[in-house]
């Protein structure tokens, strides 16, 4: 049998209150293999960055639940759920996200902070996360020195900060041409193949086409 790492049961997610409400997910349930790359593809508004936000803890089901690696995230308190995503969980969003005001470098080391990483290990391991996307040049680049690509690059390491087992990424090439979307895709695949469960929310049809797992979310439900 694979080894799950992520499985929701039943997951429903309203919004609105009692006079108007809005079903963004009905009775979702999926399992995803430790080590995989899936991607959850549909149509905008259909509950694609729902199910990525209840995954990654970022928001709690109505009803239903979520494990990553065996937990049930869902009845964590606030605390413990921010810890669990500080060391199993590592965000990349379409729009960046980056400081503006640090450099590159300072990007991922401020992650590093937060996961409660020994201070003098994190300049050394924040380069080998930058070399690791291809930017050791742009160490002190500040994001508006970067391209779109770069940003993008920048945002998966700073993601990798704490070692996750997990990364949880929404568009990630949304934003980006078709050659910078190839280089970051690279470097994507690159990271799955040492081990990561990668997780992609898109619309992108050549990204889907090379996922190993694919969920397509419809009107809040999951299509077979």
């Amino acid at each position: 049998m694979p080894d799950i790492i992520i499985k929701t049961k039943g997951l429903e997610k309203v919004y609105g209150n009692s006079s108007v409400k809005t079903h963004a997910l009905q009775g979702v349930s999926i399992a995803i293999p430790r080590g995989s790359f899936s991607c959850i593809i549909g149509p905008s508004g259909h509950g694609k960055s729902t199910l990525l936000h209840l995954i990654g803890g970022l928001d709690r089901p109505t009803s239903g639940t979520v494990y990553i690696d065996g937990i049930n995230i869902s009845e964590l308190k606030d605390g413990k759920l921010s810890e669990l995503r500080a060391k199993k969980i590592g965000f990349v969003f379409q729009f960046f996200n980056l400081l503006q005001n640090l450099t590159a470098l300072e990007n991922i080391e401020t992650a590093m902070m937060f996961g409660k990483i020994a201070q003098n290990t994190q300049r050394g391991k924040a380069e080998a996360l930058l070399a690791l996307v291809g930017l050791s040049d742009k160490a002190q680049a500040k994001p508006h020195e970067l391209s779109g690509g770069q940003q993008q690059r920048v945002s998966i390491a700073r993601a990798l900060a704490n070692d996750p087992d997990i990364l949880l990424m929404d568009e990630p090439t949304g934003n980006l041409d078709s050659e910078s979307e190839r280089e970051v895709l690279k470097h994507i695949f690159e990271i799955q193949s040492a081990g990561k469960t990668i997780v992609i929310v898109t619309h992108n049809n050549e990204i889907a086409k090379q996922s190993e797992l694919l969920y397509e979310i419809r009107d809040g439900k999951l299509r077979s």
